[in-house]
């Protein structure tokens, strides 16, 4: 069996960084990158199952970045990560097509839950 590629992306680059190790850790294979324009050319480069993306990053946000991966990258299960949440930007990530919207600081154990169903309904 395959490991489960995730890409994180966050402008924290630190959280970034921490989570990957701890998802590797869990026997994920992942990258991480600290903007959308980032993740997106990693994701012209090679395929990833599902992309962890923070919604406020300076440049391309969250959003626009779910947009365009969604467009590219069709096979590829966007979750949405964020600080700070209002119902009209979990419908936004709804419209858009992200499988989830997870408010940070995440729990780790809700966070796997969430990626492995993901990965599974991308099945």
């Amino acid at each position: 069996m395959t490991a489960l590629s995730v890409l994180i992306v966050d402008d924290e680059e630190e959280f970034a960084a921490a989570l990957a190790e701890r998802l590797e850790l869990r026997g994920m294979e992942t990258a991480w990158a600290s903007s959308a324009d980032r993740a997106l050319d990693l994701l012209s480069e090679r395929s990833f199952e599902v992309v962890l993306l923070d919604v406020k990053m300076p440049g391309t946000g969250g959003f626009e970045a779910a947009r365009r991966i969604r467009e590219r990258h069709p096979g590829t299960r966007v979750i949405l990560l964020t600080g700070h949440s209002t119902a009209d930007e979990r419908e936004e990530g709804r419209r858009i097509g992200a499988v989830a919207y997870l408010l940070k600081p995440v729990d780790l154990e809700d966070l796997l839950e969430t990626i492995e169903r993901t990965a599974k309904e991308r099945a």
